[in-house]
């Protein structure tokens, strides 16, 4: 009996960009959600739909990091209405089986654009390298990406057709893809994640999350939990 070929998706967002370090941006990091494609999330993204739309949002793609500072088409929102926001997209990734990894560098270590280009390339090769058997129980990998930075679209071509034999590459809009706004998401609170160790959070995030304690037990619990 022929076996159906096992495909792996991969939805990839960054956090940071290849300009000099400062300090509000010490990071840049690449959040990569996992989801075998044998698994139908078709039910769960409906629902999720019919929930932004009684929120008002129908057809828009959530960036957590602007709903949280209050930036961007979030600027106007009340408090209340940028935390349903926040808390649908959350919930609909904490229901998910989905897995994630997310590489990151801090660009403090890094001279110049050469090195950090050098130090992400290995970051990522070493995170991949680190599920081998994971990787190797899907016979094709399809990587999606808004192609939002070009540095990072070289070094994710690079990678990926290195270490894998059959990978395939598509461009996306991130209002299509509920698993992309789910990678931004994670994009978030990893870097949440950082500064909460640090006790650095905001002023914004601060009065989005109460505490830092809040955030850990409330959200980055559940998230983590997502780690492969």
């Amino acid at each position: 009996m022929h076996m159906q070929e096992r495909i792996l998706s991969i939805f990839i967002d960054e956090s940071g960009d290849f300009g000099p370090y400062e300090q509000h941006s010490p990071y840049y990091q690449v959040a990569m959600v996992l989801h075998d494609q044998s698994i139908d999330i078709y039910d769960a993204v409906e629902m999720m739909d019919t929930h932004l739309r009684y929120l008002g949002y129908p057809f828009h793609a959530i960036h957590t990091g602007p709903l949280i500072r209050r930036e961007s088409v979030y600027a106007n929102e009340l408090t209340e209405d940028r935390k349903r926001l926040f808390n649908a997209l959350f919930h609909f990734a904490r229901r998910l089986d989905i897995k994630y990894i997310c590489p990151k560098i801090k660009k403090s270590d890094c001279t110049d654009v050469i090195d950090m280009t050098g130090k992400l390339s290995k970051a990522i090769r070493n995170s991949l390298s680190e599920h081998e058997d994971f990787w190797n129980s899907f016979d094709k990998v399809i990587v999606y990406y808004d192609n939002g930075q070009v540095e990072l679209t070289k070094i994710l071509s690079s990678v990926f057709n290195t270490y894998f034999t059959n990978v395939e590459f598509r461009k996306v809009e991130p209002v299509q893809y509920k698993l992309f706004q789910v990678a931004d998401l994670i994009c978030t609170m990893e870097l949440l994640k950082e500064k909460a160790e640090t006790k650095s959070f905001t002023k914004s995030e601060t009065e989005f999350f109460y505490s830092i304690r809040d955030f850990k037990k409330n959200y980055l619990k559940a998230i983590l939990n997502k780690h492969l």
